[in-house]
């Protein structure tokens, strides 16, 4: 198997005999180019991991050539060959970005440990990006589905904000409306898109950690600290932060993100020096966070900065003419999954999904579809795979629809409401904490956190 391929460019031929019998000896994959214009041509037909290129060649000088191979892209690393008398070029070269250089005559110890750093060094930034195309994949405005006129207006919105790069944005809206997908969208339609997309789900993260996690902390700053860490937001330096159900962060950590805001600064705990950042933050919530203002538990002036351009995602019952596209969607990508070979829902079934009321909106049928496919043997959906509630027309639970809660004269116990809420979903999924989050609308570390809060006694014994 090659260990890389390595394309050496020098006009004199005895090098160019010695390095490829050294290199593949060693089991990488050589070519070879004697001048300038063919190693630009020889790199053109197949891109090599490496170059070892002389730094004086019989037609055009290597410096030149460097920066034609810089100026065509791509991740290929340039290691620079030059005599003694020739460092200062070999310095110019680093600082048009080579990756290293080496004197002649070459030393085989020396080149071989050149050699193994840079093509690793090839293959982690090959890595990097194609983790980094997959990722991106996931996103896009073609990922969004959308005909009804109130999605329509939250995209042509999001393509003005990706255009801007710097934006604070704000998003409201039920859970599973798809806010993730949509911030994840305007990331990589972003100038911020080669950099790295974070998400932090404000609520899986107990108030304990949740500083920590986004701001870092130095060697000493609590017990068991025993070396510094980065936090996301210096780890996510030129990229784009989302941070998830805003409305559930704790007051200490929103005195700390709005310096971050406005000032582009913050401090990792323990620490006394100011980290710069360049991000953009999205936050999202599910919560009405005017009312969260009102009772003290989110900041006024943190929701104005977040609020530079709020966008309300609809419920999926405020765009059902947007149901059989998305469930069209949701089919190509279970097909591919599941490797099954389902063509429609059929009309009845259709029905059915266009008349329900979708509390759990967009992520509740795409897991609707998933579950009718895994169970249905046929080319269609149709309704007998459909969930009762659906058949019925009645949601398992009401989730994100607070007006259907019937609030009693004499008040009731919101502690009491969410651990029933949690304790049917547990009941519906059989224990099942994945499905029981997916009933619930969000995510099984979120439920695990809610867990822990209402019962913090019998989760330390569980756990």
């Amino acid at each position: 198997m090659s260990r890389g391929k390595i394309l050496v460019v020098d006009d004199d031929k005895l090098t160019r005999w010695s390095l490829n019998e050294a290199l593949t000896e060693r089991d990488y994959d050589v070519t070879e180019a004697k001048t300038g214009t063919s190693c630009l041509d020889a790199i053109a037909n197949d891109l090599p991991d490496l170059v070892l290129l002389d730094v004086m060649l019989p037609d055009m000088c290597g410096i030149d050539v460097l920066k034609q191979i810089q100026e065509r892209g791509g991740r290929t690393l340039v290691v620079m060959m030059t005599a003694h008398d020739g460092i200062e070029l070999a310095v110019q070269a680093m600082k048009l970005g080579a990756h290293d250089y080496l004197s002649k005559p070459l030393d085989l110890s020396a080149l071989m440990r050149v050699v193994e750093k840079a093509t690793e060094s090839s293959r982690l930034l090959n890595e990097v990006a194609r983790l980094r195309a997959a990722e991106g994949n996931r996103f896009g405005i073609e990922k969004i589905v959308a005909r009804s006129p109130a999605m329509r207006h939250v995209i042509d919105t999001i393509t003005k904000i990706a255009a801007t790069d710097t934006t604070t944005v704000l998003f409201e809206g039920e859970s599973g409306t798809g806010k993730d997908l949509i911030a994840g969208t305007i990331h990589y339609m972003s100038g911020r898109a080669e950099k790295p997309f974070m998400t932090i789900n404000c609520p899986a993260l107990p108030e304990t950690l949740l500083e920590s996690e986004l701001f870092g902390y130095e060697k000493g700053a609590f017990t068991g600290a025993r070396t510094s860490k980065k936090g996301l937001l210096e780890v996510a330096d030129g990229g784009t932060v989302l941070l998830d159900e805003i409305g559930d962060m704790q007051l200490s950590a929103q005195v700390k993100l709005l310096r971050v805001i406005e000032n582009k600064t913050f401090r990792r705990l323990g620490g006394i020096r100011d980290i710069k950042t360049d991000i953009r933050v999205i936050a999202a919530s599910n919560q009405d966070l005017q009312r969260n203002i009102q009772e003290g538990r989110f900041r006024e002036d943190l929701y104005y900065r977040l609020k530079v351009v709020s966008v309300r995602v609809p419920s999926l019952r405020e765009r059902n003419e947007d149901i059989p596209l998305l469930a069209q969607f949701f089919i190509h990508e279970f097909n591919a999954q599941l490797r099954r070979s389902v063509r429609e829902v059929s009309d009845e079934a259709m029905k059915l999904l266009v008349h329900y009321d979708w509390p759990g909106n967009v992520r509740e049928l795409r897991n609707v579809i998933e579950r009718a496919m895994l169970l249905g043997n046929a080319p269609v959906i149709y309704s007998d795979y459909l969930p009762s509630e659906i058949r019925d027309g009645k949601p398992v639970s009401p989730v994100g629809t607070f007006e259907r809660f019937p609030i009693p004269p004499g008040g009731l116990s919101l502690h009491e409401l969410e651990d029933g809420l949690i304790r049917r979903a547990l009941e519906l999924s059989s224990g099942n904490k994945t499905r029981a989050a997916k009933l619930l609308g969000i995510s099984r570390d979120a439920l695990r956190y809610r867990l822990k809060k209402l019962h913090p006694t019998s989760s330390k014994e569980a756990s």
